[in-house]
């Protein structure tokens, strides 16, 4: 079952470094805008955006496989139907590197075949919840 309890959410908000599948290099949007704010408050965000150079002052990265960093959490602004090939690639990373523990699905996308095939792996995951609005609510 993915996580949707405070104390779940305050665990993957105890992250430090944030890979974020989708980071946008435009101001005003969703994929732009609760990255920067993560960034703000503290988080190393790593942009993960096969059409970008360079998002929030960060290099950006073609796939996630390409991360050299130990990754907390993969935040994912993609639509629902790109979620299995993602978790997928989530789920080999942990494997093969043990970090990238938590996949954190934004508001508006989940789904609940590849959350459970990813649990199974070991992974945590929240779907259908803004990070910038848990933070918020939970952190401040």
């Amino acid at each position: 079952m993915p996580i949707t309890d405070d104390a779940g959410l305050e665990r993957a908000l105890s992250a430090d470094t944030i890979a974020v599948i989708g980071c946008s290099t435009t101001e005003g949007k969703a994929a732009h805008d609760v990255p920067a704010y993560l960034q703000r408050h503290g988080y190393r965000v790593i942009p993960v955006n096969p059409f970008a150079d360079e998002v929030l002052g960060e290099p950006a990265y073609d796939d996630l496989a390409d991360v050299e960093e130990a990754v907390d959490v993969v935040n994912v602004f993609r639509p629902s139907e790109e979620v299995p090939g993602i978790l997928e690639a989530v789920r080999e990373r942990h494997a093969e590197r043990g970090d990238a523990g938590t996949a954190w699905l934004q508001l508006g996308i989940s789904h609940d075949e590849a959350a459970a095939a990813a649990e199974a792996d070991g992974v945590d995951v929240i779907q259908d919840r803004c990070m910038k609005v848990e933070h918020g609510r939970l952190i401040g």
